[in-house]
């Protein structure tokens, strides 16, 4: 979806513009969450988790038993027991004394006394006790997003809260900008916040009563940053007195604005998909993981398949794929909505470069986690 808009007479670099509104932006306070409610948050730290198994179990149905026991055991030559050994069900604890599981028809019971046909050694068919999680270790590092296969672990360890950041988020729809506010508030939860949504006329007045910094740490909006009769967000960020920057150096996003209230700050992103997707990439989203002690993100260095070209004094947004061992270009500068669907790979060129030729190595954020 690609727009044209009428812009602000100057434009702010991208890097004076993330490092103003960054200034001062603490971590917020871990706080305590289920598993279930802790989907795609940011961890923070963690007591140590309990060893899991907490003792040994079974990998399968089978009997439990002794592997010395066993030695010299065959079906040639069935070793007698004095009685049946104890069956054990898959995941069960295995009984005091025994260190193996055979299979049912390891052993005979059809005679007067149970006879044992083959041999095991020692811990064959068994889980050993902190196998999955060693006693003592973390579950998940502070500043990893939980996924599931990190909620896995917990579970398995037994863990009911867990301590993690999720900075509270306020998405201001202005006007009809559902379509961008639903992509915003999608890509926010998944990045570990807490969004809360709401839509107002695009009034000054109106807007600048919802710019409230009480009950959130990010106020993120959408829509109205232009410079038409309707695009009342920035006249409303000085009427708060909280504009630091309108029009920002980036393409596509250039009416973008960033400002802070007390010290909350505030990101306002342009109403067209487009547009507000890379001015979250650029600015929101480094403003959410400094909030929650998000790790850096995932990159990957391959070498372009084609030549990017770029204008000088504009930072540009380019969208990329996985090719043939190499990152194939699917959008530069102007992004429609299919290229963003399809990304596997977001790139910013500076502002100060002209591009990159074909075959340059370079580094590009992985879109997907």
């Amino acid at each position: 979806m690609v727009t044209t808009q009428r812009l602000p007479t100057s434009l702010t670099p991208l890097d004076t513009a993330l490092a103003a509104v960054l200034r001062d932006v603490a971590l917020v306070a871990p706080i305590e969450l289920s598993p279930a409610d802790a989907l795609h948050c940011i961890a923070a730290e963690m007591p140590a988790a309990r060893q899991y198994p907490p003792h040994d179990v079974a990998i399968n149905d089978g009997w439990a038993m002794r592997a010395n026991d066993l030695v010299g055991a065959s079906s040639y030559a069935p070793l007698a027991q004095a009685e049946l050994p104890v069956w054990v069900a898959a995941g069960a604890a295995m009984p005091d004394g025994t260190d193996c599981v055979v299979d049912d028809d390891a052993v005979d019971s059809s005679g007067p006394l149970p006879q044992v046909l083959t041999e095991a050694i020692p811990g064959q068919g068994v889980r050993r006790a902190g196998s999955d999680i060693a006693a003592g270790r973390a579950v998940m590092p502070a500043g990893e997003p939980l996924l599931p296969r990190a909620l896995l672990l917990a579970r398995a360890a037994g863990l009911e809260l867990l301590r993690v950041r999720r900075p509270r988020l306020r998405v201001v729809n202005i006007g009809n900008g559902e379509l961008t506010a639903q992509l915003i508030a999608d890509t926010a939860r998944l990045a570990g916040a807490e969004v809360i949504c709401t839509t107002v006329t695009p009034d000054v007045a109106a807007v600048a009563s919802r710019l409230d910094p009480d009950g959130c740490d990010l106020i993120v909006t959408i829509g109205g940053t232009g410079v038409g009769h309707t695009d009342a967000v920035v006249n409303a960020l000085v009427k708060n007195g909280a504009l630091i920057a309108h029009g920002i150096a980036l393409q596509p996003g250039r009416t973008a604005a960033v400002g802070r209230i007390d010290t909350i700050p505030i990101v306002a992103l342009p109403g067209a998909p487009d547009q507000a997707f890379a001015a979250w990439w650029a600015i929101a989203l480094p403003v959410l993981d400094r909030l929650s002690g998000r790790r850096p993100r995932k990159s990957l260095t391959l070498p372009l398949e084609r030549k990017i070209a770029s204008g000088v004094g504009v930072a540009e947004v380019v969208l990329l794929a996985r090719g043939q061992g190499c990152w194939d270009v699917l959008a530069t500068g102007d992004l429609s909505l299919d290229p963003i669907a399809r990304a596997e790979a977001l790139l910013i060129v500076p502002g100060a470069a002209e591009g990159f030729a074909a075959g340059t190595a370079v580094d590009a954020y992985i879109l997907r986690e």
